[in-house]
């Protein structure tokens, strides 16, 4: 094996992500520099091997690659904006949580000083950090993403989105939705075979093999939307409506709570009534936009 491409990395920031990366890079075999605004949390980072900066001025200036991990966007920018000079020429990347158009006001703030830029976020939390299945994406110039690949590598699974920096926050947005959705669905059946005496462990070796399936879904029924056109192989919503009420009436039948399935149910009612009953499941897309894609881009659902 080659010698590992040492790279100069600063993170600024060090709460629980900042912190995680940090150490990630410090095991990758990476000369990290480190700053926080409590500069006691730096101690256990430089006894890992990081060097603590006395102010942020310094800190960017010992790294090429400059990791910002901050609460939210206007913190980072009041920490960034007096630093801008010494920024420049080197790479930032954003990993503070915001909005799309956050993260493209940054982008912008960064052309207009000559500092390549790079918005991204952390998909897999801090457990999975440093190993290759946690996924980490990011928005900005494809030629910037490329030049910093195999030291972003050291955090797990880049993933490029776009030259757009605002893809980032659009996907860890709409993936913390469909996440939030999947834990539901899993919640409500862990409660459902527990309350007939099937421990959580067992259902969630089941639910787990079943998660391939549910991927090859997505995708399936990604082009479906895409195309506008929703065959019913996987099952109308007529026939997903009654899928949902014997869900929901034996869900009662053992006392569990209802809201999950009724959720879904309430959206399947309302594509039924605007007269997709006989379209396949994915049509259900068509209610939760209320033709805010056809507004936008011309495109039928």
């Amino acid at each position: 094996m080659g010698a590992i491409e040492q790279a100069r990395v600063t993170v600024i920031g060090l709460g629980q992500m900042g912190g995680t990366l940090a150490d990630a890079f410090l095991a990758a075999g990476h000369r990290v520099t480190v700053w926080n605004r409590s500069a006691d949390k730096a101690t256990p980072f430089v006894a890992r091997g990081a060097r603590a900066a006395e102010s942020v001025a310094e800190a960017v200036r010992d790294g090429d690659l400059v990791l910002v991990v901050l609460p939210d966007y206007e913190v980072a920018q009041r920490i960034l904006d007096p630093v801008a000079a010494e920024l420049a020429g080197k790479t930032v990347v954003q990993l503070t949580s915001g909005t799309p158009e956050q993260a493209r006001t940054a982008g912008n703030w960064a052309h207009r000083h000559g500092i390549s830029y790079l918005d991204g976020a952390a998909m897999s939390g801090t457990t999975l950090v440093g190993r290759p299945e946690a996924l980490f994406i990011f928005g900005g110039a494809a030629a910037t993403f490329a030049a910093h690949r195999n030291v972003l590598r050291a955090l797990g699974n880049p993933v490029h989105l776009g030259d757009d920096p605002g893809l980032a926050g659009l996907y860890d947005t709409a993936l913390f939705g469909l996440i939030w959705g999947a834990l539901s669905g899993f919640y409500h059946g862990t409660a459902l075979a527990r309350a007939d005496g099937v421990d959580a462990r067992s259902f969630a070796e089941v639910a787990a093999e079943h998660l391939s399936f549910i991927a090859y879904l997505l995708r399936e029924h990604a082009g479906q939307i895409d195309d506008g056109s929703y065959p019913a192989e996987d099952g109308t919503l007529d026939v997903h409506a009654a899928a949902m009420d014997h869900l929901i009436d034996t869900s009662r039948q053992f006392g569990v709570e209802t809201a999950v399935p009724e959720l879904f149910a309430t959206l399947i009612q309302r594509g039924r009534r605007a007269g997709l009953g006989s379209e396949g499941i994915a049509s259900i897309v068509r209610p939760i936009l209320s033709g805010a894609v056809e507004q936008r881009q011309g495109t039928p659902l």
